[in-house]
């Protein structure tokens, strides 16, 4: 869980691959660099994310069985939610609960 600027969008594929500036970290499981691509499936039936708009994001860690593969996967199940003071707060919040 994290929240992040959206500084790029791009199609590839069946898929959106968003580059994203990492602001703040809630909840890692595993390790964030600054700067991040988030990939969304086109099946996920998330929002479009808006180039320059922060959000609340919940994604993991997709790696597949050879390894070649390592990214940050937004699913169905995933939560992209717009960025408010009060909403970085819950999640503050029920990070230090679980």
């Amino acid at each position: 869980v994290f929240h992040g600027r959206i500084l790029a969008r791009r199609a590839v594929g069946q898929e959106t691959r968003y580059e994203v500036q990492v602001m703040a970290r809630y909840r890692q499981r595993f390790p964030l660099v600054s700067r991040e691509y988030l990939w969304v499936p086109s099946t996920c039936g998330c929002p479009a994310l808006r180039q320059g708009a922060e959000y609340v994001l919940m994604a993991r860690r997709h790696v597949n069985h050879e390894h070649t593969l390592n990214r940050i996967l937004l699913q169905d199940g995933g939560y992209a939610r717009p960025w408010t003071p009060r909403e970085a707060r819950l999640v503050r919040e029920a990070a230090r609960h679980c």
